[in-house]
């Protein structure tokens, strides 16, 4: 005979169901709390290192030797032409000086053209703007250019190069040069913060004593006279590094001692006005003025354009 169930074993099983559903409520409960836990956590986590990552990668030194290859460089070779026609032009007087213009404008506009398929990253603005200000110096190098093709030929070589030293688009092209200088030795400065969290940037907008420039690293002074280049609008076929050589290299041996001169200013306006800075002034003193000084793997800090 089949055993019929007391009202004792139907609340048994109707507890030991309620238990276990509101175990299993609790155990998804806890599951979901956990989970969002945790993906708040690791949120965080990536959060924090994106943004350190970010920190540390924008002006990452691959992004400043890539500046180089790509945009430096290429920028560079246009204007190693443009000093070395009006020196012909200057030394020899040249007859085709409308065909030097011709050139030297269809150059720029080719550079423009490769230049402006080029792209920098979004986490190095610096270098974005650096690249923005070559391919403004190259629009206007090219429209000059071609607005004196006409006229070249019967200037006299050295007519021709004073009314292109005072023509406001060129000037305006060489400005632009310069402010893309500053902005690729500025990225410089922001890598070497990477690098070193004891560096601090010196104002570039002030005036500097010889004692003051003489605790400066190599970076932070080579900043300093792009801004100086910038302010005096000296475009000229030698690098910052270069002038910053012929500076130290006055310091070291005490002619700037015994010229009395109290500011680095002071210096610049000799060593420009007297075209004592060559390209390449730096590398032949490297090893002598700087040989502790950490440098971005920059190609032009270890051997001559």
């Amino acid at each position: 005979m089949e055993k019929r169930l007391t009202r004792t074993d139907y609340l048994f099983a109707i507890m030991f169901i309620f238990m276990l559903v509101v175990a299993l409520g609790a155990f998804f409960y806890g599951l979901k709390v956990g989970k969002e836990k945790s993906a708040m956590k690791y949120e965080e986590q990536i959060a924090k290192q994106n943004e350190a990552t970010k920190e540390l990668t924008a002006y990452h030194q691959q992004h400043l030797v890539s500046f180089y290859h790509t945009i430096y460089q290429p920028y560079k070779e246009f204007q190693k032409k443009w000093f070395d026609q009006m020196y012909e032009i200057d030394a020899t007087g040249s007859a085709d000086a409308s065909g030097i213009m011709k050139d030297l404008g269809k150059l720029a506009s080719d550079k423009y053209d490769a230049l402006s398929k080029k792209t920098m990253p979004d986490s190095s603005p610096l270098l974005q703007e650096g690249l923005q200000n070559y391919l403004k110096s190259l629009k206007l190098f090219s429209e000059a250019a071609k607005n004196f093709q006409s006229k070249a030929n019967s200037m006299k070589g050295t007519d021709l190069l004073a009314e292109i030293e005072k023509d406001a688009y060129f000037t305006e092209a060489k400005t632009f040069t310069l402010k893309a200088q500053k902005n690729y030795y500025d990225a410089m400065v922001e890598w070497n913060k990477t690098i070193d969290p004891q560096f601090k940037p010196a104002d570039t907008g002030k005036r500097i004593g010889i004692k003051d420039w003489s605790q400066l690293n190599l970076n932070m002074k080579n900043d300093y006279i792009a801004a100086v280049m910038l302010n005096g609008k000296t475009f000229k076929p030698y690098t910052p590094q270069d002038l910053t050589a012929k500076i130290d290299d006055l310091i070291a041996s005490g002619q700037a001692k015994k010229m009395n001169y109290g500011e680095v200013q002071q210096a610049v306006d000799v060593l420009v006005a007297t075209e004592a800075v060559r390209p390449g002034d730096f590398i032949r003193q490297k090893n002598k003025l700087y040989g502790n000084e950490n440098l971005p793997q920059v190609p032009f800090f270890f051997s001559q354009d």
